[in-house]
Order: structure tokens, then C-alpha cells, then sequence
């Protein structure tokens, strides 16, 4: 992999982790377009250095929260923490459901793809056009609602279906207040994604090839610091109720990746 085209990919993932337009998608999307001929191996294991860096800007983003979650798992006290530590723990359960049984099922869907990506976009599109004309309130996350936002995020798993979007859409929806639902959507993904990390280099699916360790470290710190911006910049439109925008833009991407594929 070339080093520019890695600085691409990078920023690609760091911008649409957070904003709502599926970073899975475009990263399937750009590999296509800058050519990626990686095997297998070595393009997941890209994917998941540049998933590492968007998880550590979110931790940055969200460091007091992340240590009150931190603390509510560790007090052993039925408080606040405790409760929100609990909800986020109910969120992952039908993500991790969908990646200890069907791992192989999904990632037969990441193999370049466009149409079904294309198609996926589209469904996100509607998701957020629904989400932006959701009334404000000023609802805290539920137990119910966590499982429910859980089940949104597993689906988010297929490329171009956007896991923010989904997330964010489905709790709006739900009636939670859009600046709790953002943070709780930001939030939930973090254990996930050291959790497959860990499962991934526990399990040996990972080649590493030497001569890409400069690529993959600015892959890493491109996606680094587009998702510290991306991230700040998503709360804000979020409760500025700016989604619509987005929604715009998933559909014509998702129009132009079917029509391109066929």
C-alpha cells in the first residue's frame, strides 16, 4: 500500500466513523477506487489499525466519561456510573452476538462489494432523514432503549450501513435526547472495538508485512486526528439537528456506487 493512499484511507476513517455516512462503506469504497490489491490479511489488518485510532480519539473526545464508566464497573455502588456502565454493557451484547456466530457470514460482505454498499447507503440515508425530524426531548438512555440502540449497531455492522447514523438515529427515534443519544452512540463502540482487537491478534487472522509499518502508522494518525475533529464536530450537528444534510449525501453516494457497479 502506498503511503499517500494510506493518509486517504486514514482520513477517510476518522471523518466517517463519527459523521453519519458508514466509514465500513467508504472504506470499501476508496480501497476500490485507489485500487487496494491487498490480500485479504494484510487489508484487515489496516482496517483494524485505523479502527484503533478512531477508538482512541474517542476516548480523548469522551476521557471524563470514559473514566466514570471506568469507575461504575470498579465501585461495585448501584449509583449513576454504575447504571450507565450497565447500559453500555447491554448495548454490545447483540454486536457480540452477531461477531461470535456469524464472523464469517459478515465478512463475506467485505469483499468490494459496491452495489450492496450503494444499497446500504440509501438505508442509512432514510434512517437520518427520519432521525432529523424527530421532536427534541429530553429523555435519558434506557435499559430497553440500550439493547435496542445494541441491535442498530449490529446491523451497522454491514458496509454502508453507518454505525453513528444508525445508533444516533435509532435513540432519536427512541425519544432520547439527541446530545445523550450522540455521546451514548460514541461511547458504546469503544469496548467493541478493543474487543475484536483482541480477538483478532489472539486469534492469528493478522499479517503483519514489515515493510508497511510507515503507511500503517500514518494511516493511523490521519485517522487519528480526522476522528478528534469529525467527533467534536458530529455533537455539535447533532444537536444542531443538521442530519438531513447527511442523509442528502448517503444517497447520492449510494445511488452513484449502484449505478457504477452495474
Amino acid at each position: 500500500m502506498e503511503l499517500i493512499d494510506a493518509i486517504i484511507l486514514g482520513i477517510i476513517q476518522g471523518l466517517t466513523e463519527f459523521l453519519p455516512v458508514s466509514s465500513s462503506g467508504h472504506l470499501e469504497l476508496g480501497k476500490a477506487i485507489l485500487g487496494d490489491n491487498s490480500i485479504p490479511e494484510e487489508s484487515l489488518l489496516f482496517t483494524v489499525v485505523l479502527h484503533f485510532a478512531t477508538a482512541l480519539s474517542t476516548i480523548v473526545v469522551f476521557r471524563k466519561d470514559v473514566i466514570e464508566i471506568l469507575q461504575g464497573l470498579f465501585q461495585f455502588k448501584w449509583n449513576e456510573k454504575t447504571q450507565f456502565s450497565l447500559k453500555i454493557l447491554i448495548s454490545m451484547l447483540p454486536a457480540v452476538g452477531i461477531g461470535v456466530f456469524f464472523e464469517e457470514q459478515l465478512e463475506g460482505f467485505f469483499g468490494g462489494n459496491i452495489q450492496f454498499v450503494g444499497l446500504m447507503l440509501i438505508v442509512t440515508a432514510f434512517l437520518l432523514y427520519l432521525a432529523d425530524r424527530a421532536k427534541s426531548t429530553s429523555k435519558h438512555v434506557s435499559y430497553s432503549n440500550a439493547f435496542i440502540v445494541g441491535i442498530a449497531q449490529a446491523i451497522a455492522m454491514l458496509p454502508g450501513i453507518s454505525r453513528s447514523g444508525a445508533t444516533i438515529s435509532t435513540s432519536v427515534l427512541l425519544g432520547i435526547d439527541k446530545s445523550k443519544a450522540a455521546r451514548f452512540s460514541f461511547l458504546m463502540v469503544v469496548p467493541l472495538i478493543f474487543g475484536k482487537i483482541g480477538k483478532d491478534l489472539l486469534g492469528g487472522s493478522l499479517v503483519f508485512d514489515e515493510t508497511q509499518t510507515m503507511a500503517m502508522g500514518a494511516g493511523f494518525l490521519a485517522a487519528f486526528f480526522a476522528g478528534l475533529l469529525a467527533c467534536t464536530w458530529m455533537i455539535k450537528l447533532v444537536r444542531r439537528s443538521k442530519l438531513t444534510y447527511f442523509a442528502i449525501y448517503c444517497l447520492f453516494v449510494g445511488i452513484l456506487a449502484m449505478s457504477l457497479s452495474i
